[in-house]
C-alpha cells in the first residue's frame, strides 16, 4: 500500500481491509450494467487484477448479483491469483426464506460459486423479510461459529435494525463488523440520520456502496450526455444538471492535488468521512482510476468545501 493509513480494521475484528474496496456488482449484470454487451469476463478479470496490483485487498459481492454470475467470476479469477484477497458477500432475505436453514444453504451455495471454505465477511443485503432482524442475526451467529464466515454484517439497515442486529451477535460475543449502505457526495442521509455516529460508536465499519452515485461523480454523465439504460432515468437530466457545480469543485480540488479525477476527489472525501467505499470497475482503466484514491488525503478545509457544495443533496436521494 502507498499509505499506512489505507488499511482499517473491519470494524472489531482483526481483518484489515484497504479503505478501497473492489464492488462487483457490475459483474455478470446484465440488467443494470448491460454485462455482455460492451465488456466482459475478460474485462472484469483485469479489473480485479488491477486492483489487487494497487494495493486493493479485498472485493465486495452478492449472491443476487448477475444472479450467482459475479460469485462464479470472483472465484475464478481468486484460483487464478496468488494474491490473498478479502471476500465479502451477501445473503438476500428473500420472502421465501424462512429459517435459519436458508441463510446456510445460501452461503454453501456462495462458497461453491467463490470455490471458498469460508468467507470473510457475510451480509444481510437487506433488512426487508417477514423473518426478524433478531433471527437472522442468530443465524449469522451460528456461520461464525460453524467456522463458515470470519465475520458478519449487514446491509442497507439504519441506525435502530442496525442496533437490534448488534445486540444479538453480542449475546455470542461476536461483533457486528459492517453496515454497508449508500453514501457519497451526492447522498449523504448517514451523515444527518444518525447512522454514521451510530457506527463511529459502536465500531462498526460503514461501506459506502455507490460511492460515485454510479458513475455521475466520475463527470462523464451530462444534462446532454446521461448514462445509458436504467441509470438514465435514475440520473435524469435535471438531476444531473444540479450535480455539475459538485462536479466542477471536485475538479478544482483535484488539480491542487495533482491533477487528480473527480473520482479520486470524491473517493478520498468518502474515506475522510470514515467510511471505506467499495467503486465498481468493469475494466482496468477503471480500477486503475479508482485506485487514485489512496495514499493521499485530503485537507479538512477541503472536505468542507464538498460539503458545502453538495449540501443540496444532502437529504439523501442519490
Amino acid at each position: 500500500m502507498k499509505d499506512n493509513n489505507d488499511l482499517r480494521p473491519l470494524g472489531k475484528t482483526e481483518i484489515y481491509i484497504s479503505v478501497l474496496g473492489l464492488g462487483a456488482w457490475q459483474w455478470g449484470d446484465r440488467i443494470i450494467w448491460s454485462y455482455g454487451r460492451n465488456y466482459g469476463e475478460n474485462d472484469v478479470r483485469q479489473a480485479f487484477e488491477a486492483s489487487v496490483a494497487a494495493g486493493i485487498n479485498w472485493v465486495d459481492t452478492a449472491e443476487m448479483y448477475g444472479m450467482g454470475q459475479s460469485e462464479r467470476l470472483l472465484g475464478r479469477f481468486i484460483a487464478e491469483s496468488s494474491a490473498q484477497v478479502i471476500i465479502a458477500t451477501k445473503f438476500a432475505p428473500l420472502p421465501w426464506r424462512l429459517s435459519h436453514q436458508s441463510l446456510h444453504r445460501a452461503l454453501q451455495s456462495s462458497l461453491r460459486r467463490l470455490q471458498m471454505k469460508a468467507v470473510d465477511l457475510y451480509q444481510i443485503h437487506f433488512p426487508r423479510s417477514p423473518v426478524s432482524i433478531e433471527n437472522w442475526a442468530e443465524a449469522l451467529a451460528e456461520v461464525v461459529q460453524e467456522g463458515m464466515a470470519r465475520a458478519v454484517g449487514v446491509s442497507n439497515f439504519d441506525e435502530r435494525q442496525m442496533r437490534r442486529a448488534y445486540s444479538i451477535l453480542a449475546k455470542h460475543g461476536i461483533p457486528l463488523a459492517s453496515n454497508q449502505v449508500a453514501y457519497s457526495l451526492l447522498n449523504r442521509k448517514v451523515e444527518f440520520n444518525g447512522l454514521l455516529d451510530a457506527c463511529r460508536e459502536l465500531n462498526v465499519t460503514l461501506i459506502a456502496y455507490s460511492p460515485l452515485a454510479q458513475g455521475v461523480l466520475t463527470g462523464k454523465y451530462t444534462p446532454d450526455r446521461p448514462a445509458p439504460g436504467v441509470r438514465g432515468s435514475m440520473y435524469h437530466r435535471s438531476y444531473l444538471a444540479r450535480a455539475q457545480p459538485v462536479i466542477q469543485r471536485l475538479r478544482e480540488i483535484g488539480e491542487v492535488h495533482g491533477g487528480k479525477t473527480p473520482a479520486q476527489v470524491a473517493l478520498n472525501w468518502v474515506i475522510c468521512k470514515g467510511a471505506v467505499a467499495i467503486p465498481g470497475a468493469k475494466n482496468a482503466r477503471q480500477a486503475q482510476e479508482n485506485a487514485g484514491a489512496l495514499g493521499w488525503r485530503l485537507t479538512a478545509e477541503e472536505v468542507a468545501a464538498l460539503d458545502e457544495v453538495s449540501n443540496e443533496f444532502s437529504s439523501g436521494r442519490q
